[in-house]
């Protein structure tokens, strides 16, 4: 159902479009953005390990176009504009610290936003810093600061992107037409974002749901008792489970079709750290009975798998996980780990399809040779080169 819901059962059976990037956020109903490029940046990973072989630069577009905004939601996300009143509310009401520091600064809040309103979209690169330190996450530039907050609070918004960089613009610039009387209660955000989590999740307990848009002092289950009173939302018991589970209403046709059969996972693919199937690492063990962390921010010599580890998901099993790094200049897709779990049987199947999915992943970066460092067991990596050569 979790799989189903995600769209990671199966392949597209027609090439991905723009649109088929646009229709999987909005399925997902959110795309959690990340730096790391050791591999593609995560939103264009989450997105490839659904659709395959199609183009980042419609991510790019679709935020340019306006079909996706960006704001905090899951971390920072780009997000279908239809849900942008939803997250207008937060700015408004909720997001303190940032409109504190807006209320208490504003000769430098003014400053950018008059530079943005005479002159046009800014970067942050835009602006050159005078104090003589260097950059960094916990280290912005006065500028960079300003930028932020304006955003985090609503008076800025990401136009596009160059090069992954932000380039920020006057909200009535992005949004002409908003009114801020369009945006909902609080309470109903936090309902609506609940009920959207319940079905972007596919099959879920309580637990689970707060986690998905980030909503940590919501009550869950007192929202799920409405859901179900206003057949919303249905209450199951799966096998094994202590805790209810719950189906949107909208997945009850797919819940009958994965039931009787129909729906199978057949996919076989790799997943960003940061895909909504691993992000919850407590969802990922209860399911998959895979405990994962991502070690880049562990010193060198205390990882243990490695810096930027993708799992491998295999049909509905998550059995391992690896190390990649793609040289561009060298076109080579280099695998530095590959650690399967505990349990799990090398078969002929199971080389085939990792065989695949590996190829395809370094097709996709256009560094099509792959070099498989080392493994675990020793005789993977050795079984996997021979398939691949």
């Amino acid at each position: 159902m979790l799989l189903a819901a995600q769209g990671l059962d199966r392949r597209l059976t027609t090439p991905p479009d723009k649109n088929a990037v646009l229709e999987i956020i909005r399925q997902m109903g959110v795309l959690q953005i990340d730096t790391i490029h050791v591999v593609a940046r995560s939103p264009y990973l989450v997105l490839w390990s659904r659709l395959g072989d199609y183009e980042p630069k419609w991510l790019d577009e679709l935020l340019a176009e306006g079909a996706l905004f960006e704001h905090w939601s899951h971390e920072a996300s780009f997000l279908p504009i239809e849900d942008y009143a939803l997250y207008r509310r937060f700015m408004l009401d909720v997001y303190g610290r940032s409109r504190s520091w807006v209320l208490t600064n504003p000769e430098e809040a003014n400053q950018i936003l008059d530079r943005v309103r005479e002159l046009g979209a800014v970067r942050s690169a835009d602006f050159v810093r005078k104090d003589g330190q260097k950059g960094g996450w916990w280290n912005w530039k006065p500028e960079k600061r300003a930028l932020e907050m304006l955003h985090t609070t609503g008076e800025l918004m990401i136009a596009s992107r160059h090069n992954f960089h932000r380039i920020y613009d006057l909200r009535e610039r992005v949004l002409p037409g908003w009114d801020d009387k369009d945006a909902p209660s609080l309470e109903e955000v936090h309902r609506r974002l609940a009920l959207k989590a319940v079905q972007s999740l596919g099959l879920t307990t309580a637990a689970w749901v707060t986690d998905y848009y980030r909503q940590r002092k919501v009550n869950a289950a007192k929202l799920l008792e409405d859901f179900v009173n206003k057949d919303e939302v249905v209450q199951v018991e799966v096998e094994g489970w202590k805790s209810p589970a719950y189906i949107h209403q909208a997945n009850l046709p797919l819940a009958e079709k994965v039931l009787s059969g129909e729906i199978k996972a057949e996919l076989t693919t790799l997943l960003s750290p940061f895909d909504p199937i691993v992000w919850d690492r407590k969802r990922a063990k209860a399911l998959f009975d895979f405990d994962y962390r991502i070690e880049c921010y562990t010193p060198a010599e205390k990882r243990v798998y490695g810096y930027f580890t993708l799992p491998i998901l295999w049909k509905n099993q998550i059995i391992g996980r690896l190390d990649p790094k793609a040289h561009r200049k060298e076109k080579i897709f280099e695998v530095k780990n590959l650690h399967l779990e505990p349990g799990v049987v090398i078969t002929d199947e199971l080389l085939a399809d990792l065989c695949q999915t590996l190829q395809e992943c370094a097709n996709w970066h256009k560094t099509p040779q792959v070099v498989i460092r080392q493994s675990d067991p020793p005789e993977l990596a050795e079984l996997l080169a021979k398939r691949l050569t």
